[in-house]
């Protein structure tokens, strides 16, 4: 038990060292597995790697990630922006409640989270700007949108946190649904209330041609625009729930129809086709590699005895299933500052598991309440990975510590809805048990 209490110091210290997470993770797991398996070590590591990498529902993965890359690529996002400002720019707050509601539109066909914030962020900074929102405002708004890709539906870490988990997809993402409906009301409530407090931050100008559409123009915009997503979502999230499709058949109806519209709506182009795959293999194999290092580094954790020192530690705490389950969800929040979800879902899901099922605690409201923790360390600085996105995309003017002051409300609105759903394990527990597989 004594190398599997170093593992993990080992490992921060090598990702603080600047060395990429799927070395460090695999590096550790070759010094381990030295240690546990002697000269069978590497045999050991393979058969890992191989585990891993013929994980099919893992395949789905870089199905989600070419139709995300499609719809951001074809200038759909543009049009879904566009749509949403024309009807909730009258409201209080008006553009930010249309950047909330385009990150959960586009979070629920995409389910990338760095893609969704880049893109909502390269078109609602401006138009914020123009209007006078507060930069702590726009920062916040932003980067909450964009989060918004790892709970919202189809999520690509809900598939991964699954295969890990061995438990549906479909059950996991229908138990994401309301909590991350929830979150969206919320997050919608306040920008709201504080465009009611802060009138100054309410359209100045009247330049905008949209505000002077008619009715018909805008109705044919909405459904050339909107209807077109929805049934794209649908179809997705529709064949998966009803068990008719499995996460990768899914996942490849989804990229299908992403190229679909596209061709559609006269963007397609070779060069576009070929960066969305670019960028697809890029991602996937980041992703892949870092779940196949992870599960080198959780097989040789538990080789050294990871298990038995992570029952001692809560056997000899005296916790019970509730403090078990805080203790679990502070383990997951704080890795989230030093490490990325994929690192995170990676080494807390296999850790994690066995004591939850033997606990005979819900693995689905466990899972959702892990999500959105993920989430919630996303946006939280001083590591706060949606931070760092938005820098790469803000104006000078916005500052770091505009940044950090302007996400605070939503991790506030985030703990909240992690509240509510430990407090009402319905809100994860319900939808699953009525609609998946009908």
């Amino acid at each position: 038990m004594t190398v599997a209490a170093f593992m993990f110091p080992l490992l921060f210290l090598l990702v603080l060292a600047g060395i990429p997470i799927a070395f460090s993770l695999a590096v550790v797991s070759a010094g381990a597995g030295l240690i546990a398996f002697g000269s069978h070590a590497f045999g050991q590591l393979y058969g890992s790697f191989y585990s891993a990498a013929t994980n099919f529902i893992l395949a789905a993965i870089p199905m989600f990630v070419l139709m995300g890359a499609i719809l951001e690529r074809s200038g759909i996002a543009e049009r879904l922006f566009r749509v949403m400002q024309m009807w909730m720019s009258r409201l209080p707050g008006g553009l930010a409640v249309a950047t909330i509601a385009m990150g959960a539109v586009f979070a629920a066909a995409a389910g990338v989270v760095g893609a969704v914030e880049v893109m909502i962020g390269m078109m609602a900074i401006p138009a914020m700007k123009r209007y006078r929102y507060d930069n702590s405002l726009i920062a916040g708004t932003i980067c909450a949108g964009g989060s918004l890709g790892t709970m919202i539906p189809p999520s690509v870490i809900a598939v991964m946190y699954a295969s890990l988990a061995q438990m549906s997809v479909g059950e996991l993402l229908a138990g994401m649904m309301l909590p991350g409906l929830l979150m969206v009301g919320l997050f919608i409530l306040y920008l709201i209330v504080h465009g009611l407090l802060h009138p100054q931050e309410k359209i100045v100008t009247a330049d905008d041609d949209l505000t002077h559409m008619k009715l018909s123009e805008k109705l044919r915009l909405t459904a050339t625009s909107l209807l077109p997503i929805f049934g794209l979502i649908f179809a997705v999230l529709g064949s998966l729930l009803a068990g008719i499709a499995s996460p990768t058949e899914a996942a490849s109806v989804g990229a299908l129809g992403a190229l679909l519209l596209c061709i559609a709506y006269g963007r397609f182009s070779l060069d576009m086709l070929r960066e969305s795959l670019a960028i697809t293999v890029r991602i996937s194999a980041m992703i892949l590699l870092i779940v196949a290092a992870g599960t080198m580094f959780m097989g040789t954790f538990a080789a050294n005895g990871g298990s038995r020192l992570i029952r001692t530690m809560i056997e000899t705490a005296g916790l019970g299933d509730t403090g078990m389950i805080a203790l679990f969800l502070l383990i997951v929040l704080l890795l989230g500052f030093v490490l990325d979800w994929t690192a995170n879902v990676l080494i807390c899901v296999p850790l994690f598991t066995p004591f939850i099922r033997a606990a005979g605690i819900d693995p689905v409201w466990f899972g959702t309440m892990v999500i959105v923790v993920i989430q919630t360390s996303y946006l939280t600085p001083p590591m706060a990975s949606s931070i760092f996105y938005l820098k790469s995309i803000a104006p000078p003017d916005m500052t770091y510590g505009q940044m950090c002051r302007g996400v605070v409300p939503f991790i506030i609105l985030q703990l909240a809805t992690l509240a509510a759903l430990a407090l009402f394990p319905q809100l994860a527990t319900w939808l699953p048990s009525q609609i998946v597989g009908f």
